[in-house]
């Protein structure tokens, strides 16, 4: 049975992507209006992810979140915003360099019914060479382990991965963790929507969030032709602008006047 994103709660099917020092309680209220999930974060979770955030915060200044004790931090975001009157479901983007830290911020947003996603998207440097972010592309069975320990402490999870990686075949991605109990894979389709069809058609039962460049109508129509259950929007996603746009497209998308006459083929491309 192919999985839709209002089955894991994000209706309308629009997210706001995590966004590194800006993606908190307070920015995910002020994008609630239009969208149906917020994914907080990216929060580093271990000693070693930690440092190299802290690496790249002194020699680029770049801002990230870096709060003394990162669980308890996502305990407080998701409590504020549950108490806040924004009614979308939240999740939390985590980067870790081990699965115990996982499980732990899982058994955290399980208590809150919030989504936790693995990060397995980030290419800087700093985190390939601790052996997080984009690096568990390549390491399948860990980012497996990721996974299955994450569904075990009862959390709906996703995963945000990155398309044009060499070596890497995100339809096997996506079945390996669909396998072990993931229920979503957020596609940074890098200009390539056709690997969103590709990722549905691999593993259907998998709630396909598609990222990059959505901006309007003509971005959303494309990904959810090629197959996507939902989009999501990054660096904008605090310009309401962009947001009342992509909402509108959304909107008309759902409503049917986007896909009336869309013929999906295998491969996932409109035609």
């Amino acid at each position: 049975m192919s999985a839709t994103a209002a089955d894991l709660g994000i209706d309308p099917p629009l997210a706001l992507a995590s966004l590194s020092g800006a993606a908190d309680a307070e920015w995910a209220q002020a994008g609630a209006t239009y969208a149906g999930a917020a994914l907080l974060g990216g929060i580093a979770l271990d000693a070693e992810s930690r440092a190299a955030v802290r690496t790249m915060v002194a020699d680029r200044e770049r801002s990230e979140f870096l709060p003394a004790d990162p669980l308890a931090w996502i305990d407080e975001q998701l409590a504020a915003l549950a108490e806040s009157d924004a009614d979308i479901r939240a999740g939390v983007n985590v980067r870790a360099t081990g699965v115990r830290a996982i499980g732990e911020a899982a058994a955290v947003c399980t208590d809150h019914g919030a989504l936790l996603e693995v990060n397995a998207h980030c290419r800087q440097a700093e985190l390939c060479a601790a052996g997080c972010g984009e690096t568990l592309l390549a390491d399948t069975d860990r980012l497996a382990e990721y996974v299955a320990a994450a569904a075990g402490a009862g959390a709906d999870v996703s995963v945000k991965v990155r398309a044009d990686v060499d070596g890497v075949d995100l339809a096997d991605t996506a079945r390996a963790v669909a396998a072990v109990g993931a229920d979503a894979i957020h596609v940074d389709a890098m200009d390539s929507e056709e690997i969103v069809g590709s990722v549905k058609d691999a593993a259907p039962e998998l709630v396909v969030i598609a990222n990059n460049g959505v901006r309007g109508r003509e971005t959303v129509r494309e990904y959810l032709a090629a197959g996507a259950d939902a989009v999501s929007v990054g660096r904008p996603s605090d310009d309401e602008r962009v947001l009342r746009r992509v909402r509108t497209a959304v909107d008309e998308w759902t409503d049917g006047a986007g896909s009336a006459g869309v013929d999906r083929g295998a491969s996932g491309v409109a035609r």
